[in-house]
């Protein structure tokens, strides 16, 4: 028979895979933007190289929460009240960027434009550094009592090294959005600030993510599978790949790159989380599994039917999207953004 409690886990664990290497190269582009150039045609272009995909990338963080709500529903329950202030802060973030990019183009005037860049950048930068904050904290464990309550407040989850992952993520889909920008555009000089852009964020990135995967060990606060530390020294090789590709302008290779490891991290993430979804250090014994959090089995087999058609349906739009899409942007193409 299928384990449905584990289907769940992988299904979840694909969602946000496929968030964070969409999402995170259009977070990437709407940091960058402002620190590429200050041309305003130039900008629009930048901003046109996203504007049909950035709402339809958003669409894998709503299908990854609506499904652990219906998979996990104490999980849900339990992360939301953790991450209840840094949530509302992403959320306001993402409001303003959403913003940004409907009215930025409403009025000539070059301070109401560099305004709404400026959001434009603070609603990128703030998810990214907010999602590494997150996923570092599930990783070491929070404050859960044994009633699945979160003991602690916003501040217990700034951490050193929740600080430090929080900027690992920053750098990283950085270099994502520059990778994808190398890509996309159709203008040598903004590419060549673009390549510089990129890989001082890829240096940050990788020196940040060896911090990451050593201290804890170290330090005995975790322990990894010999599984997980090979998904995780691959992400690393991947990385430095797509910094050389990059370099060499070999635009499609550094992109596939940067994606690859974004996907290696996050699937050593998962596992190093399974069978937990959120840890608690205050006892192991309270943390949420896939057993403890899980809705009923009928529940999970009406709802995987249902998760498998909308799965493949948002792939097959996001496929043509992405294929419509593909070709270079120039200077001078028609856009509003």
């Amino acid at each position: 028979m299928m384990d449905y409690n584990v289907l769940w886990f992988i299904l979840i664990g694909v969602l946000f895979t496929g968030f964070f290497f969409l999402e995170g190269f259009d977070y990437g582009v709407g940091m960058l933007m402002p620190f590429l150039t200050k041309q305003e045609a130039e900008r629009s272009q930048i901003l046109a190289t996203i504007a049909p995909v950035w709402d339809g990338n958003e669409v894998w963080m709503i299908t990854a929460g609506g499904a652990m709500f219906a998979a996990f529903p104490h999980v849900y329950a339990t992360m939301f009240s953790s991450f209840y202030m840094a949530l509302f802060l992403m959320l306001i973030a993402l409001i303003l960027r959403g913003a940004a990019f409907e009215l930025r183009h409403c009025h000539e005037s070059l301070v109401w434009q560099q305004g709404w860049d400026k959001a434009i950048c603070f609603g990128s930068a703030v998810p990214a550094f907010l999602w590494g904050v997150a996923m570092t904290d599930l990783l070491v464990g929070l404050p859960i009592g044994q009633n699945m309550v979160y003991q602690g407040t916003f501040f217990d989850l700034l951490s050193p090294y929740s600080i430090l992952g929080g900027l690992m993520t920053l750098c990283l889909f950085a270099f994502h959005g520059a990778n994808f920008l190398a890509l996309k555009l159709d203008n040598e000089p903004l590419c060549a600030t673009v390549r510089r852009t990129g890989l001082r964020a890829c240096l940050g990135a990788f020196i940040l993510a060896v911090i990451l995967i050593i201290a804890p060990i170290t330090k005995g606060l975790l322990s990894f599978h010999s599984l997980e530390i090979v998904l995780f020294v691959l992400a690393a090789v991947l990385l430095l790949a797509s910094a050389l590709d990059l370099l060499h302008h070999r635009e499609k290779r550094a992109f596939v790159a940067t994606g690859g490891s974004i996907i290696l991290l996050t699937a050593g993430f998962f596992l190093t989380m399974f069978p937990r979804l959120m840890v608690s250090s205050l006892n192991p014994d309270w943390s949420l599994t896939i057993t403890n959090a899980a809705s009923s089995e009928y529940t999970l087999s009406i709802m995987t039917v249902a998760a498998l058609c909308l799965v493949l349906v948002v792939l097959i739009y996001q496929g043509w999207t992405y294929w419509t899409f593909r070709h270079r942007i120039t200077i001078d193409t028609h856009h509003e953004y």
